[in-house]
């Protein structure tokens, strides 16, 4: 049985994933660190998967939103997986058409997003992942990503008010026991957490107004789990969007690949 490494770089986490034909074995965090080397990643990497590494593994692909990092993950895994990789990039077949401005200002884990939540709910669907940025994407019925709608993380918002605000502390980013906090840490929580579930609420809202028919709309993302039945559109969470996008793509690529490769 053939196994697959998927690989999703983002700007906090990499997330890498292990398929034994169509199922996920195991599914893994990496801060994303520009600095580190091919082969920091590859000890890491190797010390995660473990088990379900290199005498296995068959083939990897790659999703990346941080190109200074692609030569880096490509040699990563061509010296510790003995893998040459394939990145999901133009010229890829995703099976989700691209009806934007610029086709090329999307990221790729938006459209490897598009493509897993295609196949599992058909359309309109839309997708928020919960990122270093919040994504809002929108698949059609007929499988053609016509846009969406970029929103600062989570995190990011925290991080602003930690650093902008002098007597302000760094707090855990987590649903308060109540919206009016009796202490500072307490409001902070209850700003951060209840603000950005109506940021969410609030897009989604909006988003449903202008497109009849919404099918699903499903999160993802680090911090997608936080918000799972607390948000009145969010209808599913699943952590593995991604890599399952990712595997789809391998597997409507793989016999162009294979042929190449010969």
């Amino acid at each position: 049985m053939s196994s697959l490494l998927v690989v999703d770089v983002g700007n906090t986490n990499i997330v890498l994933g292990v398929y034994r034909g169509d199922e996920i074995v195991g599914s893994w965090r990496l801060a994303t660190a520009r600095e580190r080397t091919a082969d920091e990643y590859g000890v890491l990497s190797l010390q995660l998967i473990g088990n379900h590494a290199r005498p296995e593994l068959d083939a990897a692909i790659v999703s990346s939103v941080v190109p200074p990092l692609n030569q880096t993950i490509a040699s990563m895994i061509h010296t510790y997986f003995g893998l040459d990789p394939l990145f999901v990039e133009p010229g890829v077949k995703t099976g989700v058409a691209i009806h934007v401005d610029n086709p090329l200002e999307v990221g790729a884990d938006r459209i490897v997003n598009c493509v897993a939540a295609h196949a599992a709910y058909g359309g309109p669907t839309i997708i928020v992942d919960f990122g270093t940025a919040t994504t809002f994407d929108l698949v059609t019925a007929d499988a053609k990503y016509v846009g969406g709608v970029i929103a600062p993380g989570l995190n990011i918002s925290a991080e602003a008010l930690f650093a902008r605000a002098a007597r302000l502390p760094r707090v855990d980013i987590r649903k308060p026991p109540s919206v009016i906090g009796t202490n500072t840490v307490v409001n902070m929580q209850a700003g951060l957490y209840y603000g950005y579930l109506s940021l969410v609420d609030g897009i989604l809202a909006r988003m449903k107004r202008e497109v009849d028919g919404i099918r699903r709309v499903i999160a993802t993302g680090g911090l997608a789990s936080l918000f799972q039945g607390e948000s009145e559109h969010i209808q599913d969470v699943d952590q593995e969007l991604t890599l399952k996008g990712l595997k789809i793509i391998w597997d409507r690529n793989a016999g162009a690949r294979r042929s190449r490769s010969r």
